[in-house]
């Protein structure tokens, strides 16, 4: 099995944001915990603050990957443009964000990005990831229809 994660803009910057939201883990640990938590799953990881590079992506996941994990950041409230790429990919996906954001700022309570993966998973902070995972799993052996 072959996922890819796509980590949106300032995720890399994880250490530097509020810990109450998204937690003290930066991105290369939690990269590491998903590979050492699922060590049968090959995975890539992106990180991108470039929109149309997250979209060219995105159009290119369907013939190299079983399934993909996003968290796209500010983008999930704001890009149509990776929304609708989302929305043409037909495998296996599901959205994570660290935050709960149904809890913060009103703007960031609504995710254009998330009514067009299979589910999401927010609020659980770097453990969101692992749940999502678990999620693509489940949806890549149809497991969870």
């Amino acid at each position: 099995m072959k996922f890819l994660i796509i980590n949106g803009p300032n995720l890399n910057l994880l250490k530097l944001r509020n810990p109450d939201f998204y937690g003290v883990t930066d991105l290369n640990s939690i990269q590491e915990n998903i590979k050492n938590t699922f060590p049968d799953i090959e995975f890539t990881f992106i990180q991108s603050s470039n929109e149309s590079e997250i979209v060219k992506i995105i159009n290119e996941v369907e013939n190299n990957y079983d399934g993909l994990l996003i968290n796209p950041g500010g983008f999930s409230h704001t890009s149509v443009a990776i929304r609708d790429a989302l929305e043409i990919c037909k495998i296996p996906k599901v959205e994570v964000h660290l935050s709960n954001i149904q809890s913060r700022d009103k703007f960031r309570t609504i995710s254009l990005t998330a009514s067009v993966c299979d589910g999401y998973v927010s609020g659980f902070k770097s453990l969101s990831y692992i749940l999502g995972v678990h999620a693509l799993i489940a949806l890549t052996k149809n497991n969870f229809k």
